[in-house]
């Protein structure tokens, strides 16, 4: 690739000259812009956050005296961790934190992995078709599922209304079903396990049977062909969707706050929220280290289990051969069970939510009740939801939509061509420090849980940074937060298509003369246009369902569609809430459906 060469270069000392020729190659000059854009959106934020932990903030009068505003101190991270609120501030939500995300993470793991196994290893039938419809729950709201479960269980005990289990047995169900650690458990259990399951069934799509074979013909039963062939082989898989299970659970803030708020139950990621909404910015900047920490230590844990244990080769150049596990009696009375599962976790909610949209009276389960008043009414009847406007009629909810759509889309195209150029300086300069340390920081906002993302973005952007004006209520904030965010996926989905362009075609286009720009256009573009739909895709879906990363920057003239299910459900204007829910899951399918078509008629063209 040509470097840059002014006139004036021809005066330099030989070294020199080599050196300026060396870093104004169009690949080191786009790592390094990129370098720079990585450290401004990821590093500085982690600086900025770490920061205000150890200065003094105006609102800290509510808790001390005499001190000067923006000097040093440790006064907060005593209060935090030793003063008289510190149980109640971060040793219970830490563990609260702990329980909930590891076992959720346990239920992911016992769900996933045996899915995983029936729909890629045996003759089960009807495996395509149940495959797609076990990973709905990943593309979905986490908190979908909180809000079925709200629908079904809540009582009347802590009053208002109760759900549809009171309503048809008459008995309300205990606190500890209806609210807290079990359901929260539950809930994000049934939500990742489609991430565990798309992991482990991809390790075990790849696993040769002549493995097993060649077990079975030296005498091993299946139980020991399991334990000692296939387990192993797919363990590295198992582990990665332990850590990364986890360390999703960690800063999920929607299933919390629905479930666990009701009887005072909070992690971290609600505490952090609610310091924040009280003034406590350092307090809730602590959690958020303490998040970033955590998560920090969960990663690293599954760097060092993957990257110390023995690796086994399970694709050769002999060729892959899968061999499907017979269930033979079992065939029938699996694909009802995994029927059932599918009907109940994943259909039910969405069917749940939907009715309770419908139900003019709350608590009235019966037919007569249903009504299409939340959704058409033209409002002003203050007998429903004080006089609101239906949900397609209201320029709130259209409002709301239309932010979210634009924030996904727009999002999703900057990281998806971002994630190309990251791609391509990554490869390019594949083995070099400046690739490894484009790598690495293009991931670390995956460490970041999402709340403490948007904390650290508040402390960022709440005021001027030098020529940048203060971008909190701005919709440029969001966008900003989810193109950083989203950055590790789409700097994957990058680098893997840009392996597979071949060096050659564009050194011929060197040779034929073409600048970078259009070898880049032309050339690299369109062959890796399939990991700029990947990319795009993943955005996409990830961004226009997240509450946890926006929920701390959405302002009225920014919201969207979550935040507008977060607020109903604080009003308790739960028929709202739980339509909005359709009408997001209904735009999140479409849209893919959309992205899918258009993104495979441009890769065939």
């Amino acid at each position: 690739m040509a470097a840059l060469n002014p006139p004036w270069s021809s005066a330099l000392h030989p070294h020199l000259r080599r050196l300026w020729r060396a870093i104004t190659t169009p690949r080191i000059l786009l790592s390094l812009g990129l370098c720079a854009v990585l450290i401004y959106l990821v590093g500085v934020p982690l600086l900025r956050i770490a920061w205000a932990t150890v200065t003094w903030h105006p609102e800290d009068a509510r808790v001390a005296r005499g001190f000067e505003e923006g000097a040093f101190t440790l006064f907060h991270w005593k209060r935090t961790f030793l003063g008289a609120v510190s149980n109640e501030l971060v040793y219970r939500p830490f563990l609260n934190t702990v329980v909930t995300s590891a076992g959720a993470t346990l239920m992911a793991l016992l769900i996933g992995c045996p899915l995983a196994w029936l729909l890629t290893r045996t003759d089960l039938p009807g495996r395509r078709l149940l495959s797609g419809l076990i990973t709905i729950p990943f593309i979905l709201p986490s908190w979908t599922i909180a809000l079925a479960w709200l629908v079904f269980f809540r009582n009347s005990r802590l009053g208002g209304a109760g759900g549809l289990f009171e309503y048809l047995t008459g008995v309300a169900t205990p606190n500890w079903l209806a609210y807290g650690p079990v359901p929260i458990v539950i809930a994000m259990g049934l939500h990742y396990y489609a991430f565990t399951f798309i992991l482990v069934s991809g390790a075990l799509a790849s696993v040769d049977s002549h493995l097993e074979e060649s077990g079975e013909i030296l005498g091993a039963n299946r139980w020991k062909i399991l334990k000692k062939i296939t387990l192993p082989l797919v363990l590295p898989a198992i582990l990665s969707a332990f850590i990364l299970t986890f360390s999703r659970s960690l800063g999920t803030f929607g299933t919390p706050i629905f479930l666990g708020r009701p009887v005072g139950y909070y992690t971290l990621a609600t505490t952090l929220y609610n310091n924040l909404r009280m003034g406590f910015k350092a307090s809730a900047y602590i959690l958020a280290v303490v998040l970033v920490a955590l998560s920090a230590l969960t990663i690293y844990g599954n760097q060092r289990l993957i990257g110390t244990r023995k690796s086994f080769v399970t694709i050769s150049g002999r060729g892959l051969r899968v061999r499907l596990t017979p269930l033979r009696g079992w065939r029938y009375p699996l694909l009802i069970l995994v029927s059932a599962f599918v009907l109940v976790c994943v259909l039910v909610p969405l069917l749940l939510l939907a009715w309770q949209s419908l139900m003019l009276e709350e608590n009235n389960y019966s037919l007569g009740n249903l009504s299409l008043h939340y959704w058409v009414s033209q409002g002003g009847d203050r007998r429903y939801a004080e006089g609101e406007a239906g949900l397609l009629r209201s320029w709130l909810v259209l409002g709301a939509a239309k932010n979210s759509i634009a924030l996904s889309v727009i999002t999703a195209v900057l990281v998806g061509l971002l994630g190309l150029l990251l791609g391509y300086a990554i490869v390019k300069g594949r083995g070099t420090r400046l690739s490894r340390a484009l790598e690495q920081i293009a991931f670390l906002p995956y460490l970041v849980p999402s709340i403490a993302f948007g904390a650290v973005y508040i402390a960022m952007f709440a005021s001027p940074l030098g020529p940048i004006p203060a971008l909190y209520g701005t919709f440029a904030l969001l966008v900003l937060v989810c193109v950083a965010k989203n950055l590790p996926f789409s700097s994957r989905t990058g680098v893997s298509s840009m392996l597979q362009v071949g060096q050659e075609l564009e050194e011929a286009a060197v040779v034929a003369g073409a600048s970078w720009t259009a070898r880049f256009r032309r050339i690299i573009v369109p062959l890796t246009l399939s990991g700029f739909v990947a990319g795009f895709l993943l955005t996409f879906i990830s961004t226009i369902r997240d509450l946890s990363l926006i929920i701390l920057l959405v302002t009225p003239s920014t919201r969207v569609l979550p935040s507008l299910i977060f607020r109903y459900n604080e009003q308790g204007f739960t028929q709202f809430a739980n339509g909005i829910v359709i009408i997001l899951v209904a735009l999140s399918l479409a849209g893919q459906w959309l992205i899918r078509k258009i993104g495979k008629k441009e890769v065939t063209q």
